[in-house]
């Protein structure tokens, strides 16, 4: 009988373990759960590796297990590298009171059902890659001590149901994307220590209930964008240690109320809209460490004591609007105070020798400020320097050689004061020295040979001074410089070679001085060289064949030197994105190897003698904005491979002698702002393309020899500021459609063969303000009365044409015009009153049809015309006058010749009846003969006297007749 009850018990036993097993594989088990969640995770490296069956759960990774070992505790798999989602099986694990999955790649949102998790303490979710909202559920944690979700992609606000987490001691939410108000329910949260809410959008104010949280030590809200004023409740805080609200947008006073935090060790409010002036009440927080309230609108005075302020570590009162200096009661002489930043404020006075006694002080910013006079030459007490940054004043003076004992300094600003003299040679004492920035002020004399000791030395910037004499030649010493700044000097002589083994060298600049000759072979070393300027000095010669080694050169800048030569050892420089050789003596043909620089940005070779032709390969260069080749010798055409410039937003071609016809190309470039292709050889039309480019600010084609009429594109150009087409062989009308450009406010089309009038949709230009000229030109009609609201305009030419008509009175209205010139027209008609102090040559040549001042005022002028009118008929009469007495003349003449020969003829007969003495006759004959030619001249009448009676005459008779008295009175008309 008991054997068979023991049967039947061991049979219900094993029914009951077998109906467990089957339970336990049916899902209800932390392992099978556990299971489950490992099957929706991706696990990179192996973490989950030895989560298998047939295994003890408890002896996994990351897996804590009660101490009956049925169920799991706490799961910790922080920085696991997993990936995928937070499995909903979490919520049948009632037993866990530590979830840590912090730290790794797991994406989707917080599942609700966590807030089944009722025995869960600590929740660690941050940094992965979470979205979504926080889910209400969260409140009904109410063992939650700990909520860490930060550092993800959460949205939404911080819920209200937070404040239901009434054993919450660590809220952690901050580098997320929440938005909204800080909910009043975290006044409930009795026992949070630490409220990290940084690194959000948040808004709104404080609430007021912040007070309750009494035991917070850690308050963090920076980086959001809260405003209103800081509440005074916050005072109420004073367990608080910690408290950031920095870069907000709080606005308001500093609350006095602060002063009640006793226990406070950081205060941060910088970059926040705090007014006011800072309350004296601070100096009671005797135990703080570091105070930053820097970067708002505060007033007044310092009223800070390091004296009361005993623990004070660091102190940044930068970027306010502070006046007065440094209290004379501020320095504790056994302070701990290390860093002091009064930057950028308006503090004035002399250097404050208050801070002599601030013996600790490692950092000291006092720039930005009025300070002047000189500095002490006691500053050689604070020892403890490591940063001394007084740039950005009026200090006057020399340079303290006392600086020369601060031997911990690192960093030295004095640059933007008024300090002169020279530099100090115990400046080369200071071996720890880094940074050395002098720049903009009036240091003279030379660079001292012991600057070389510092060999910490990264930068050298002594920029705008009056330096002079040579480069230290054992600069070479400064093994660890990496800029170089000594541009806007005086400094003379050559680039010591020594400077080659400074090989850290980064950037160079040495522009701006009256240094000379050849670049030493040594710069082949130079291989970490990013930047260098040389620009404005005398430097010649060939460029040495050792810069192409410099692979690391993005910006040169070589311009306005002597260098000659080739520039194929710039060719090549894959880093290069601005090269500048303008104004050299550069010659050769510019090497097709410049398009190996992929990242070339700006080019500039104008001013040089270059010749050939324009490399076809640059249009290989995508990313060029600034083309300068102006004032070369470069022939030929502008290659259809150019096209590929698509970014060129400056293309200078100008004085050159390129050929062949304007590439329609250009119209497609769509960033072209400024086109230049003057001074050269092109032939053909303007191509309507051009009217493409919609930036395009000038265009300049003038000096070639284009023709055809002036495209109507071109008023598609709405950006167009200067339009230059002179000297060309441009014909046709000018388009009115040019009217559209709006922004013009320079217009030249002179020289050219333009016909038709001129346009009165010009008048529109408002902005035309340099210059409007169409002189020289075969354009007709009249000046249109619109050029009359052309105000701003300055010079207005339009002479040599064929204009007529009267000039406009609303041209009078132009008074910003000061030169003007109307002169070889058909103009008529009376000139504006306001005209009357240009130059006569601004009026000549329009056929005396103009008039007033500075011309002959209309009244004169018709006056004028009267008496010329009168004076035509004067002249008629005496025309007519003189014709009559010339006619009476010459009958009186006719009338005694007739009566002379009738005369000579009783004389001929006379002698021939008795004789007469030949010899005489004939001398009286020539003499006769003789005046008869004399009278001949004069009135151009011929011989009254025949050959034949010339041979017959006698001279005793003719002699007898000259002396007769009846012909004496006669002679004068002959």
């Amino acid at each position: 009988m008991g054997s068979v009850l023991f049967s039947n018990l061991l049979f219900f036993l094993t029914s009951v373990s077998v109906v467990l097993a089957v339970s336990s594989a049916d899902g209800s088990s932390d392992w099978y759960r556990l299971l489950r969640i490992k099957s929706e995770l991706v696990d990179p490296y192996g973490v989950l590796d030895n989560w298998s069956e047939g295994t003890n759960m408890c002896t996994w990774n990351g897996v804590a297990c009660s101490d009956d070992k049925s169920h799991i505790v706490r799961l910790n798999l922080t920085s696991s590298g997993l990936e995928g989602q937070i499995s909903q099986e979490f919520a049948h694990l009632t037993s866990l009171r530590v979830i840590d999955l912090s730290d790794n790649f797991l994406n989707g949102t917080i599942p609700p059902a966590l807030g089944d998790l009722h025995n869960l303490e600590e929740l660690l979710l941050f940094s992965n890659f979470l979205t979504g909202e926080i889910p209400s559920d969260i409140g009904r944690l109410r063992k939650l001590q700990v909520l860490r979700i930060g550092a993800n992609m959460l949205t939404g606000q911080v819920i209200p149901e937070i404040g239901k987490l009434s054993e919450l001691r660590v809220l952690a939410v901050a580098y997320c994307q929440f938005s909204g108000k800080i909910p009043n329910e975290i006044g409930n949260l009795k026992q949070l220590i630490n409220l990290d809410l940084q690194q959000n959008s948040l808004s709104g104010p404080i609430p007021e209930a912040i007070g309750g949280c009494k035991n917070l030590h850690n308050f963090a809200a920076s980086n959001n964008r809260i405003d209103g004023k800081i509440p005074a409740s916050i005072g109420q805080l004073e367990s608080l240690e910690i408290l950031n609200l920095a870069n907000n947008s709080f606005s308001g006073s500093i609350p006095v109320e602060m002063s009640y935090l006793s226990n406070l060790k950081y205060l941060n409010l910088f970059g926040n809209e705090l007014e006011g002036e800072i309350p004296f009440e601070l100096n009671k927080l005797v135990l703080v460490e570091t105070l930053d309230l820097s970067n708002n609108n505060l007033s007044g005075t310092i009223r800070l004591l390091n004296t009361q302020l005993k623990n004070l570590e660091t102190l940044s009162l930068s970027g306010n609007f502070l006046t007065g200096s440094i209290p004379s009661n501020f320095c504790l002489r056994d302070s701990s105070l290390s860093l002091l930043i009064l930057a950028d404020n308006n503090l004035s006075g002399n250097f404050p020798l208050e801070l002599l006694k601030c013996t600790s002080i490692r950092q000291l910013d006092l720039s930005g400020n009025s300070f002047g006079g000189m500095l002490p030459r006691g500053i050689d007490r604070l020892e403890s320097l490591t940063d001394l940054l007084l740039n950005n004043n009026s200090f006057t003076g020399t340079i303290p050689s006392e600086i020369g004992n601060l031997t911990n300094l690192e960093d030295l600003y004095l640059f933007h004061n008024m300090l002169s003299g020279g530099i100090p040679v115990e400046i080369g004492k200071l071996q720890r020295l880094r940074e050395l920035y002098l720049y903009e002020n009036q240091l003279s004399g030379s660079i001292p040979r012991e600057l070389t000791n510092c060999s910490s030395l990264t930068s050298v910037d002594f920029f705008g001074n009056q330096l002079s004499g040579s480069i230290p030649d054992n600069i070479g010493r400064l093994k660890n410089l990496v800029i170089l700044q000594l541009r806007q000097n005086e400094l003379s002589g050559p680039i010591p070679s020594s400077l080659g083994y400074c090989r850290k060298l980064q950037k160079l600049a040495l522009a701006d001085n009256k240094l000379s000759g050849s670049l030493p072979p040594t710069f082949r070393f130079l291989s970490e060289m990013d930047l260098i300027t040389l620009y404005n000095n005398s430097f010649e010669g060939p460029l040495p064949e050792s810069l192409s080694l410099l692979k690391n050169l993005s910006k040169i800048n070589f311009s306005h030197n002597k260098f000659s030569g080739n520039i194929s050892p710039l060719a090549g420089l894959n880093s290069l994105t601005a090269l500048d050789l303008t104004n050299n003596s550069f010659s050769g043909p510019i090497p097709s190897e410049l398009a190996l620089s992929k990242n070339l940005t700006r080019l500039r070779l104008a001013n040089n003698f270059f010749t050939g032709e324009l490399p076809s390969e640059f249009g290989q260069l995508e990313d060029l904005r600034f083309l300068d080749l102006s004032f070369n010798n470069l022939t030929g055409n502008l290659a259809p491979s150019l096209a590929g410039l698509k970014n060129l937003g400056h293309f200078l071609l100008s004085s050159n002698q390129f050929s062949g016809e304007i590439p329609t190309w250009l119209g497609g470039i769509e960033d072209l702002g400024e086109l230049d292709l003057s001074f050269n050889n092109f032939t053909g039309t303007v191509p309507t393309e051009l009217g493409n480019s919609p930036k395009l600010l000038k265009l300049s084609l003038s000096y070639n020899r284009l023709s055809g009429p002036i495209p109507p594109e071109l008023g598609n150009l709405t950006s167009l500021n200067v339009l230059n087409l002179r000297r060309n062989n441009l014909s046709g009308s000018i388009p009115s459609t040019l009217q559209k450009c709006q922004k013009l406010y320079e217009l030249r089309l002179s020289e050219n063969n333009l016909t038709g009038s001129i346009p009165y949709e010009l008048g529109s230009l408002s902005e035309l303000q340099v210059i409007l000229d169409l002189s020289k030109n075969h354009i007709s009609g009249e000046i249109p009365s619109s050029l009359g609201n052309l105000v701003k305009l300055e010079r207005l030419n339009l002479s040599f044409n064929q204009l007529q008509g009267k000039v406009p009175p609303s041209l009078g209205k132009l008074s910003s015009l000061h030169r003007l010139n109307l002169s070889y027209n058909h103009l008529q008609g009376q000139i504006p009153s306001t005209f009357s102090g240009f130059p006569l040559s601004s009026f000549m040549g329009n056929n005396h049809n103009l008039c007033g001042p500075p011309l002959l005022s209309c009244s004169e002028l018709k006056e004028h015309e009267r008496i010329w009118e009168l004076s035509k008929a004067s002249v008629v009469g005496i025309t007519v006058a003189i014709v009559l007495t010339a006619t009476v003349i010459c009958m009186l003449l006719l009338y005694i010749m007739l009566r002379i020969w009738c005369n000579w003829r009783k004389v001929t007969i006379s002698c021939s009846e008795n004789g007469g003495i030949e010899s005489k006759s004939r001398r009286g004959e020539n003499w006769v003969y003789g005046e008869e030619i004399k009278s001949g001249q004069y009135w151009n009448t011929t011989s009254l006297v025949s050959s034949k009676e010339k041979q017959i005459s006698k001279g005793t008779c003719m002699f007898n007749l000259s002396v007769s008295s009846s012909d004496s009175t006669e002679k004068p008309l002959v």
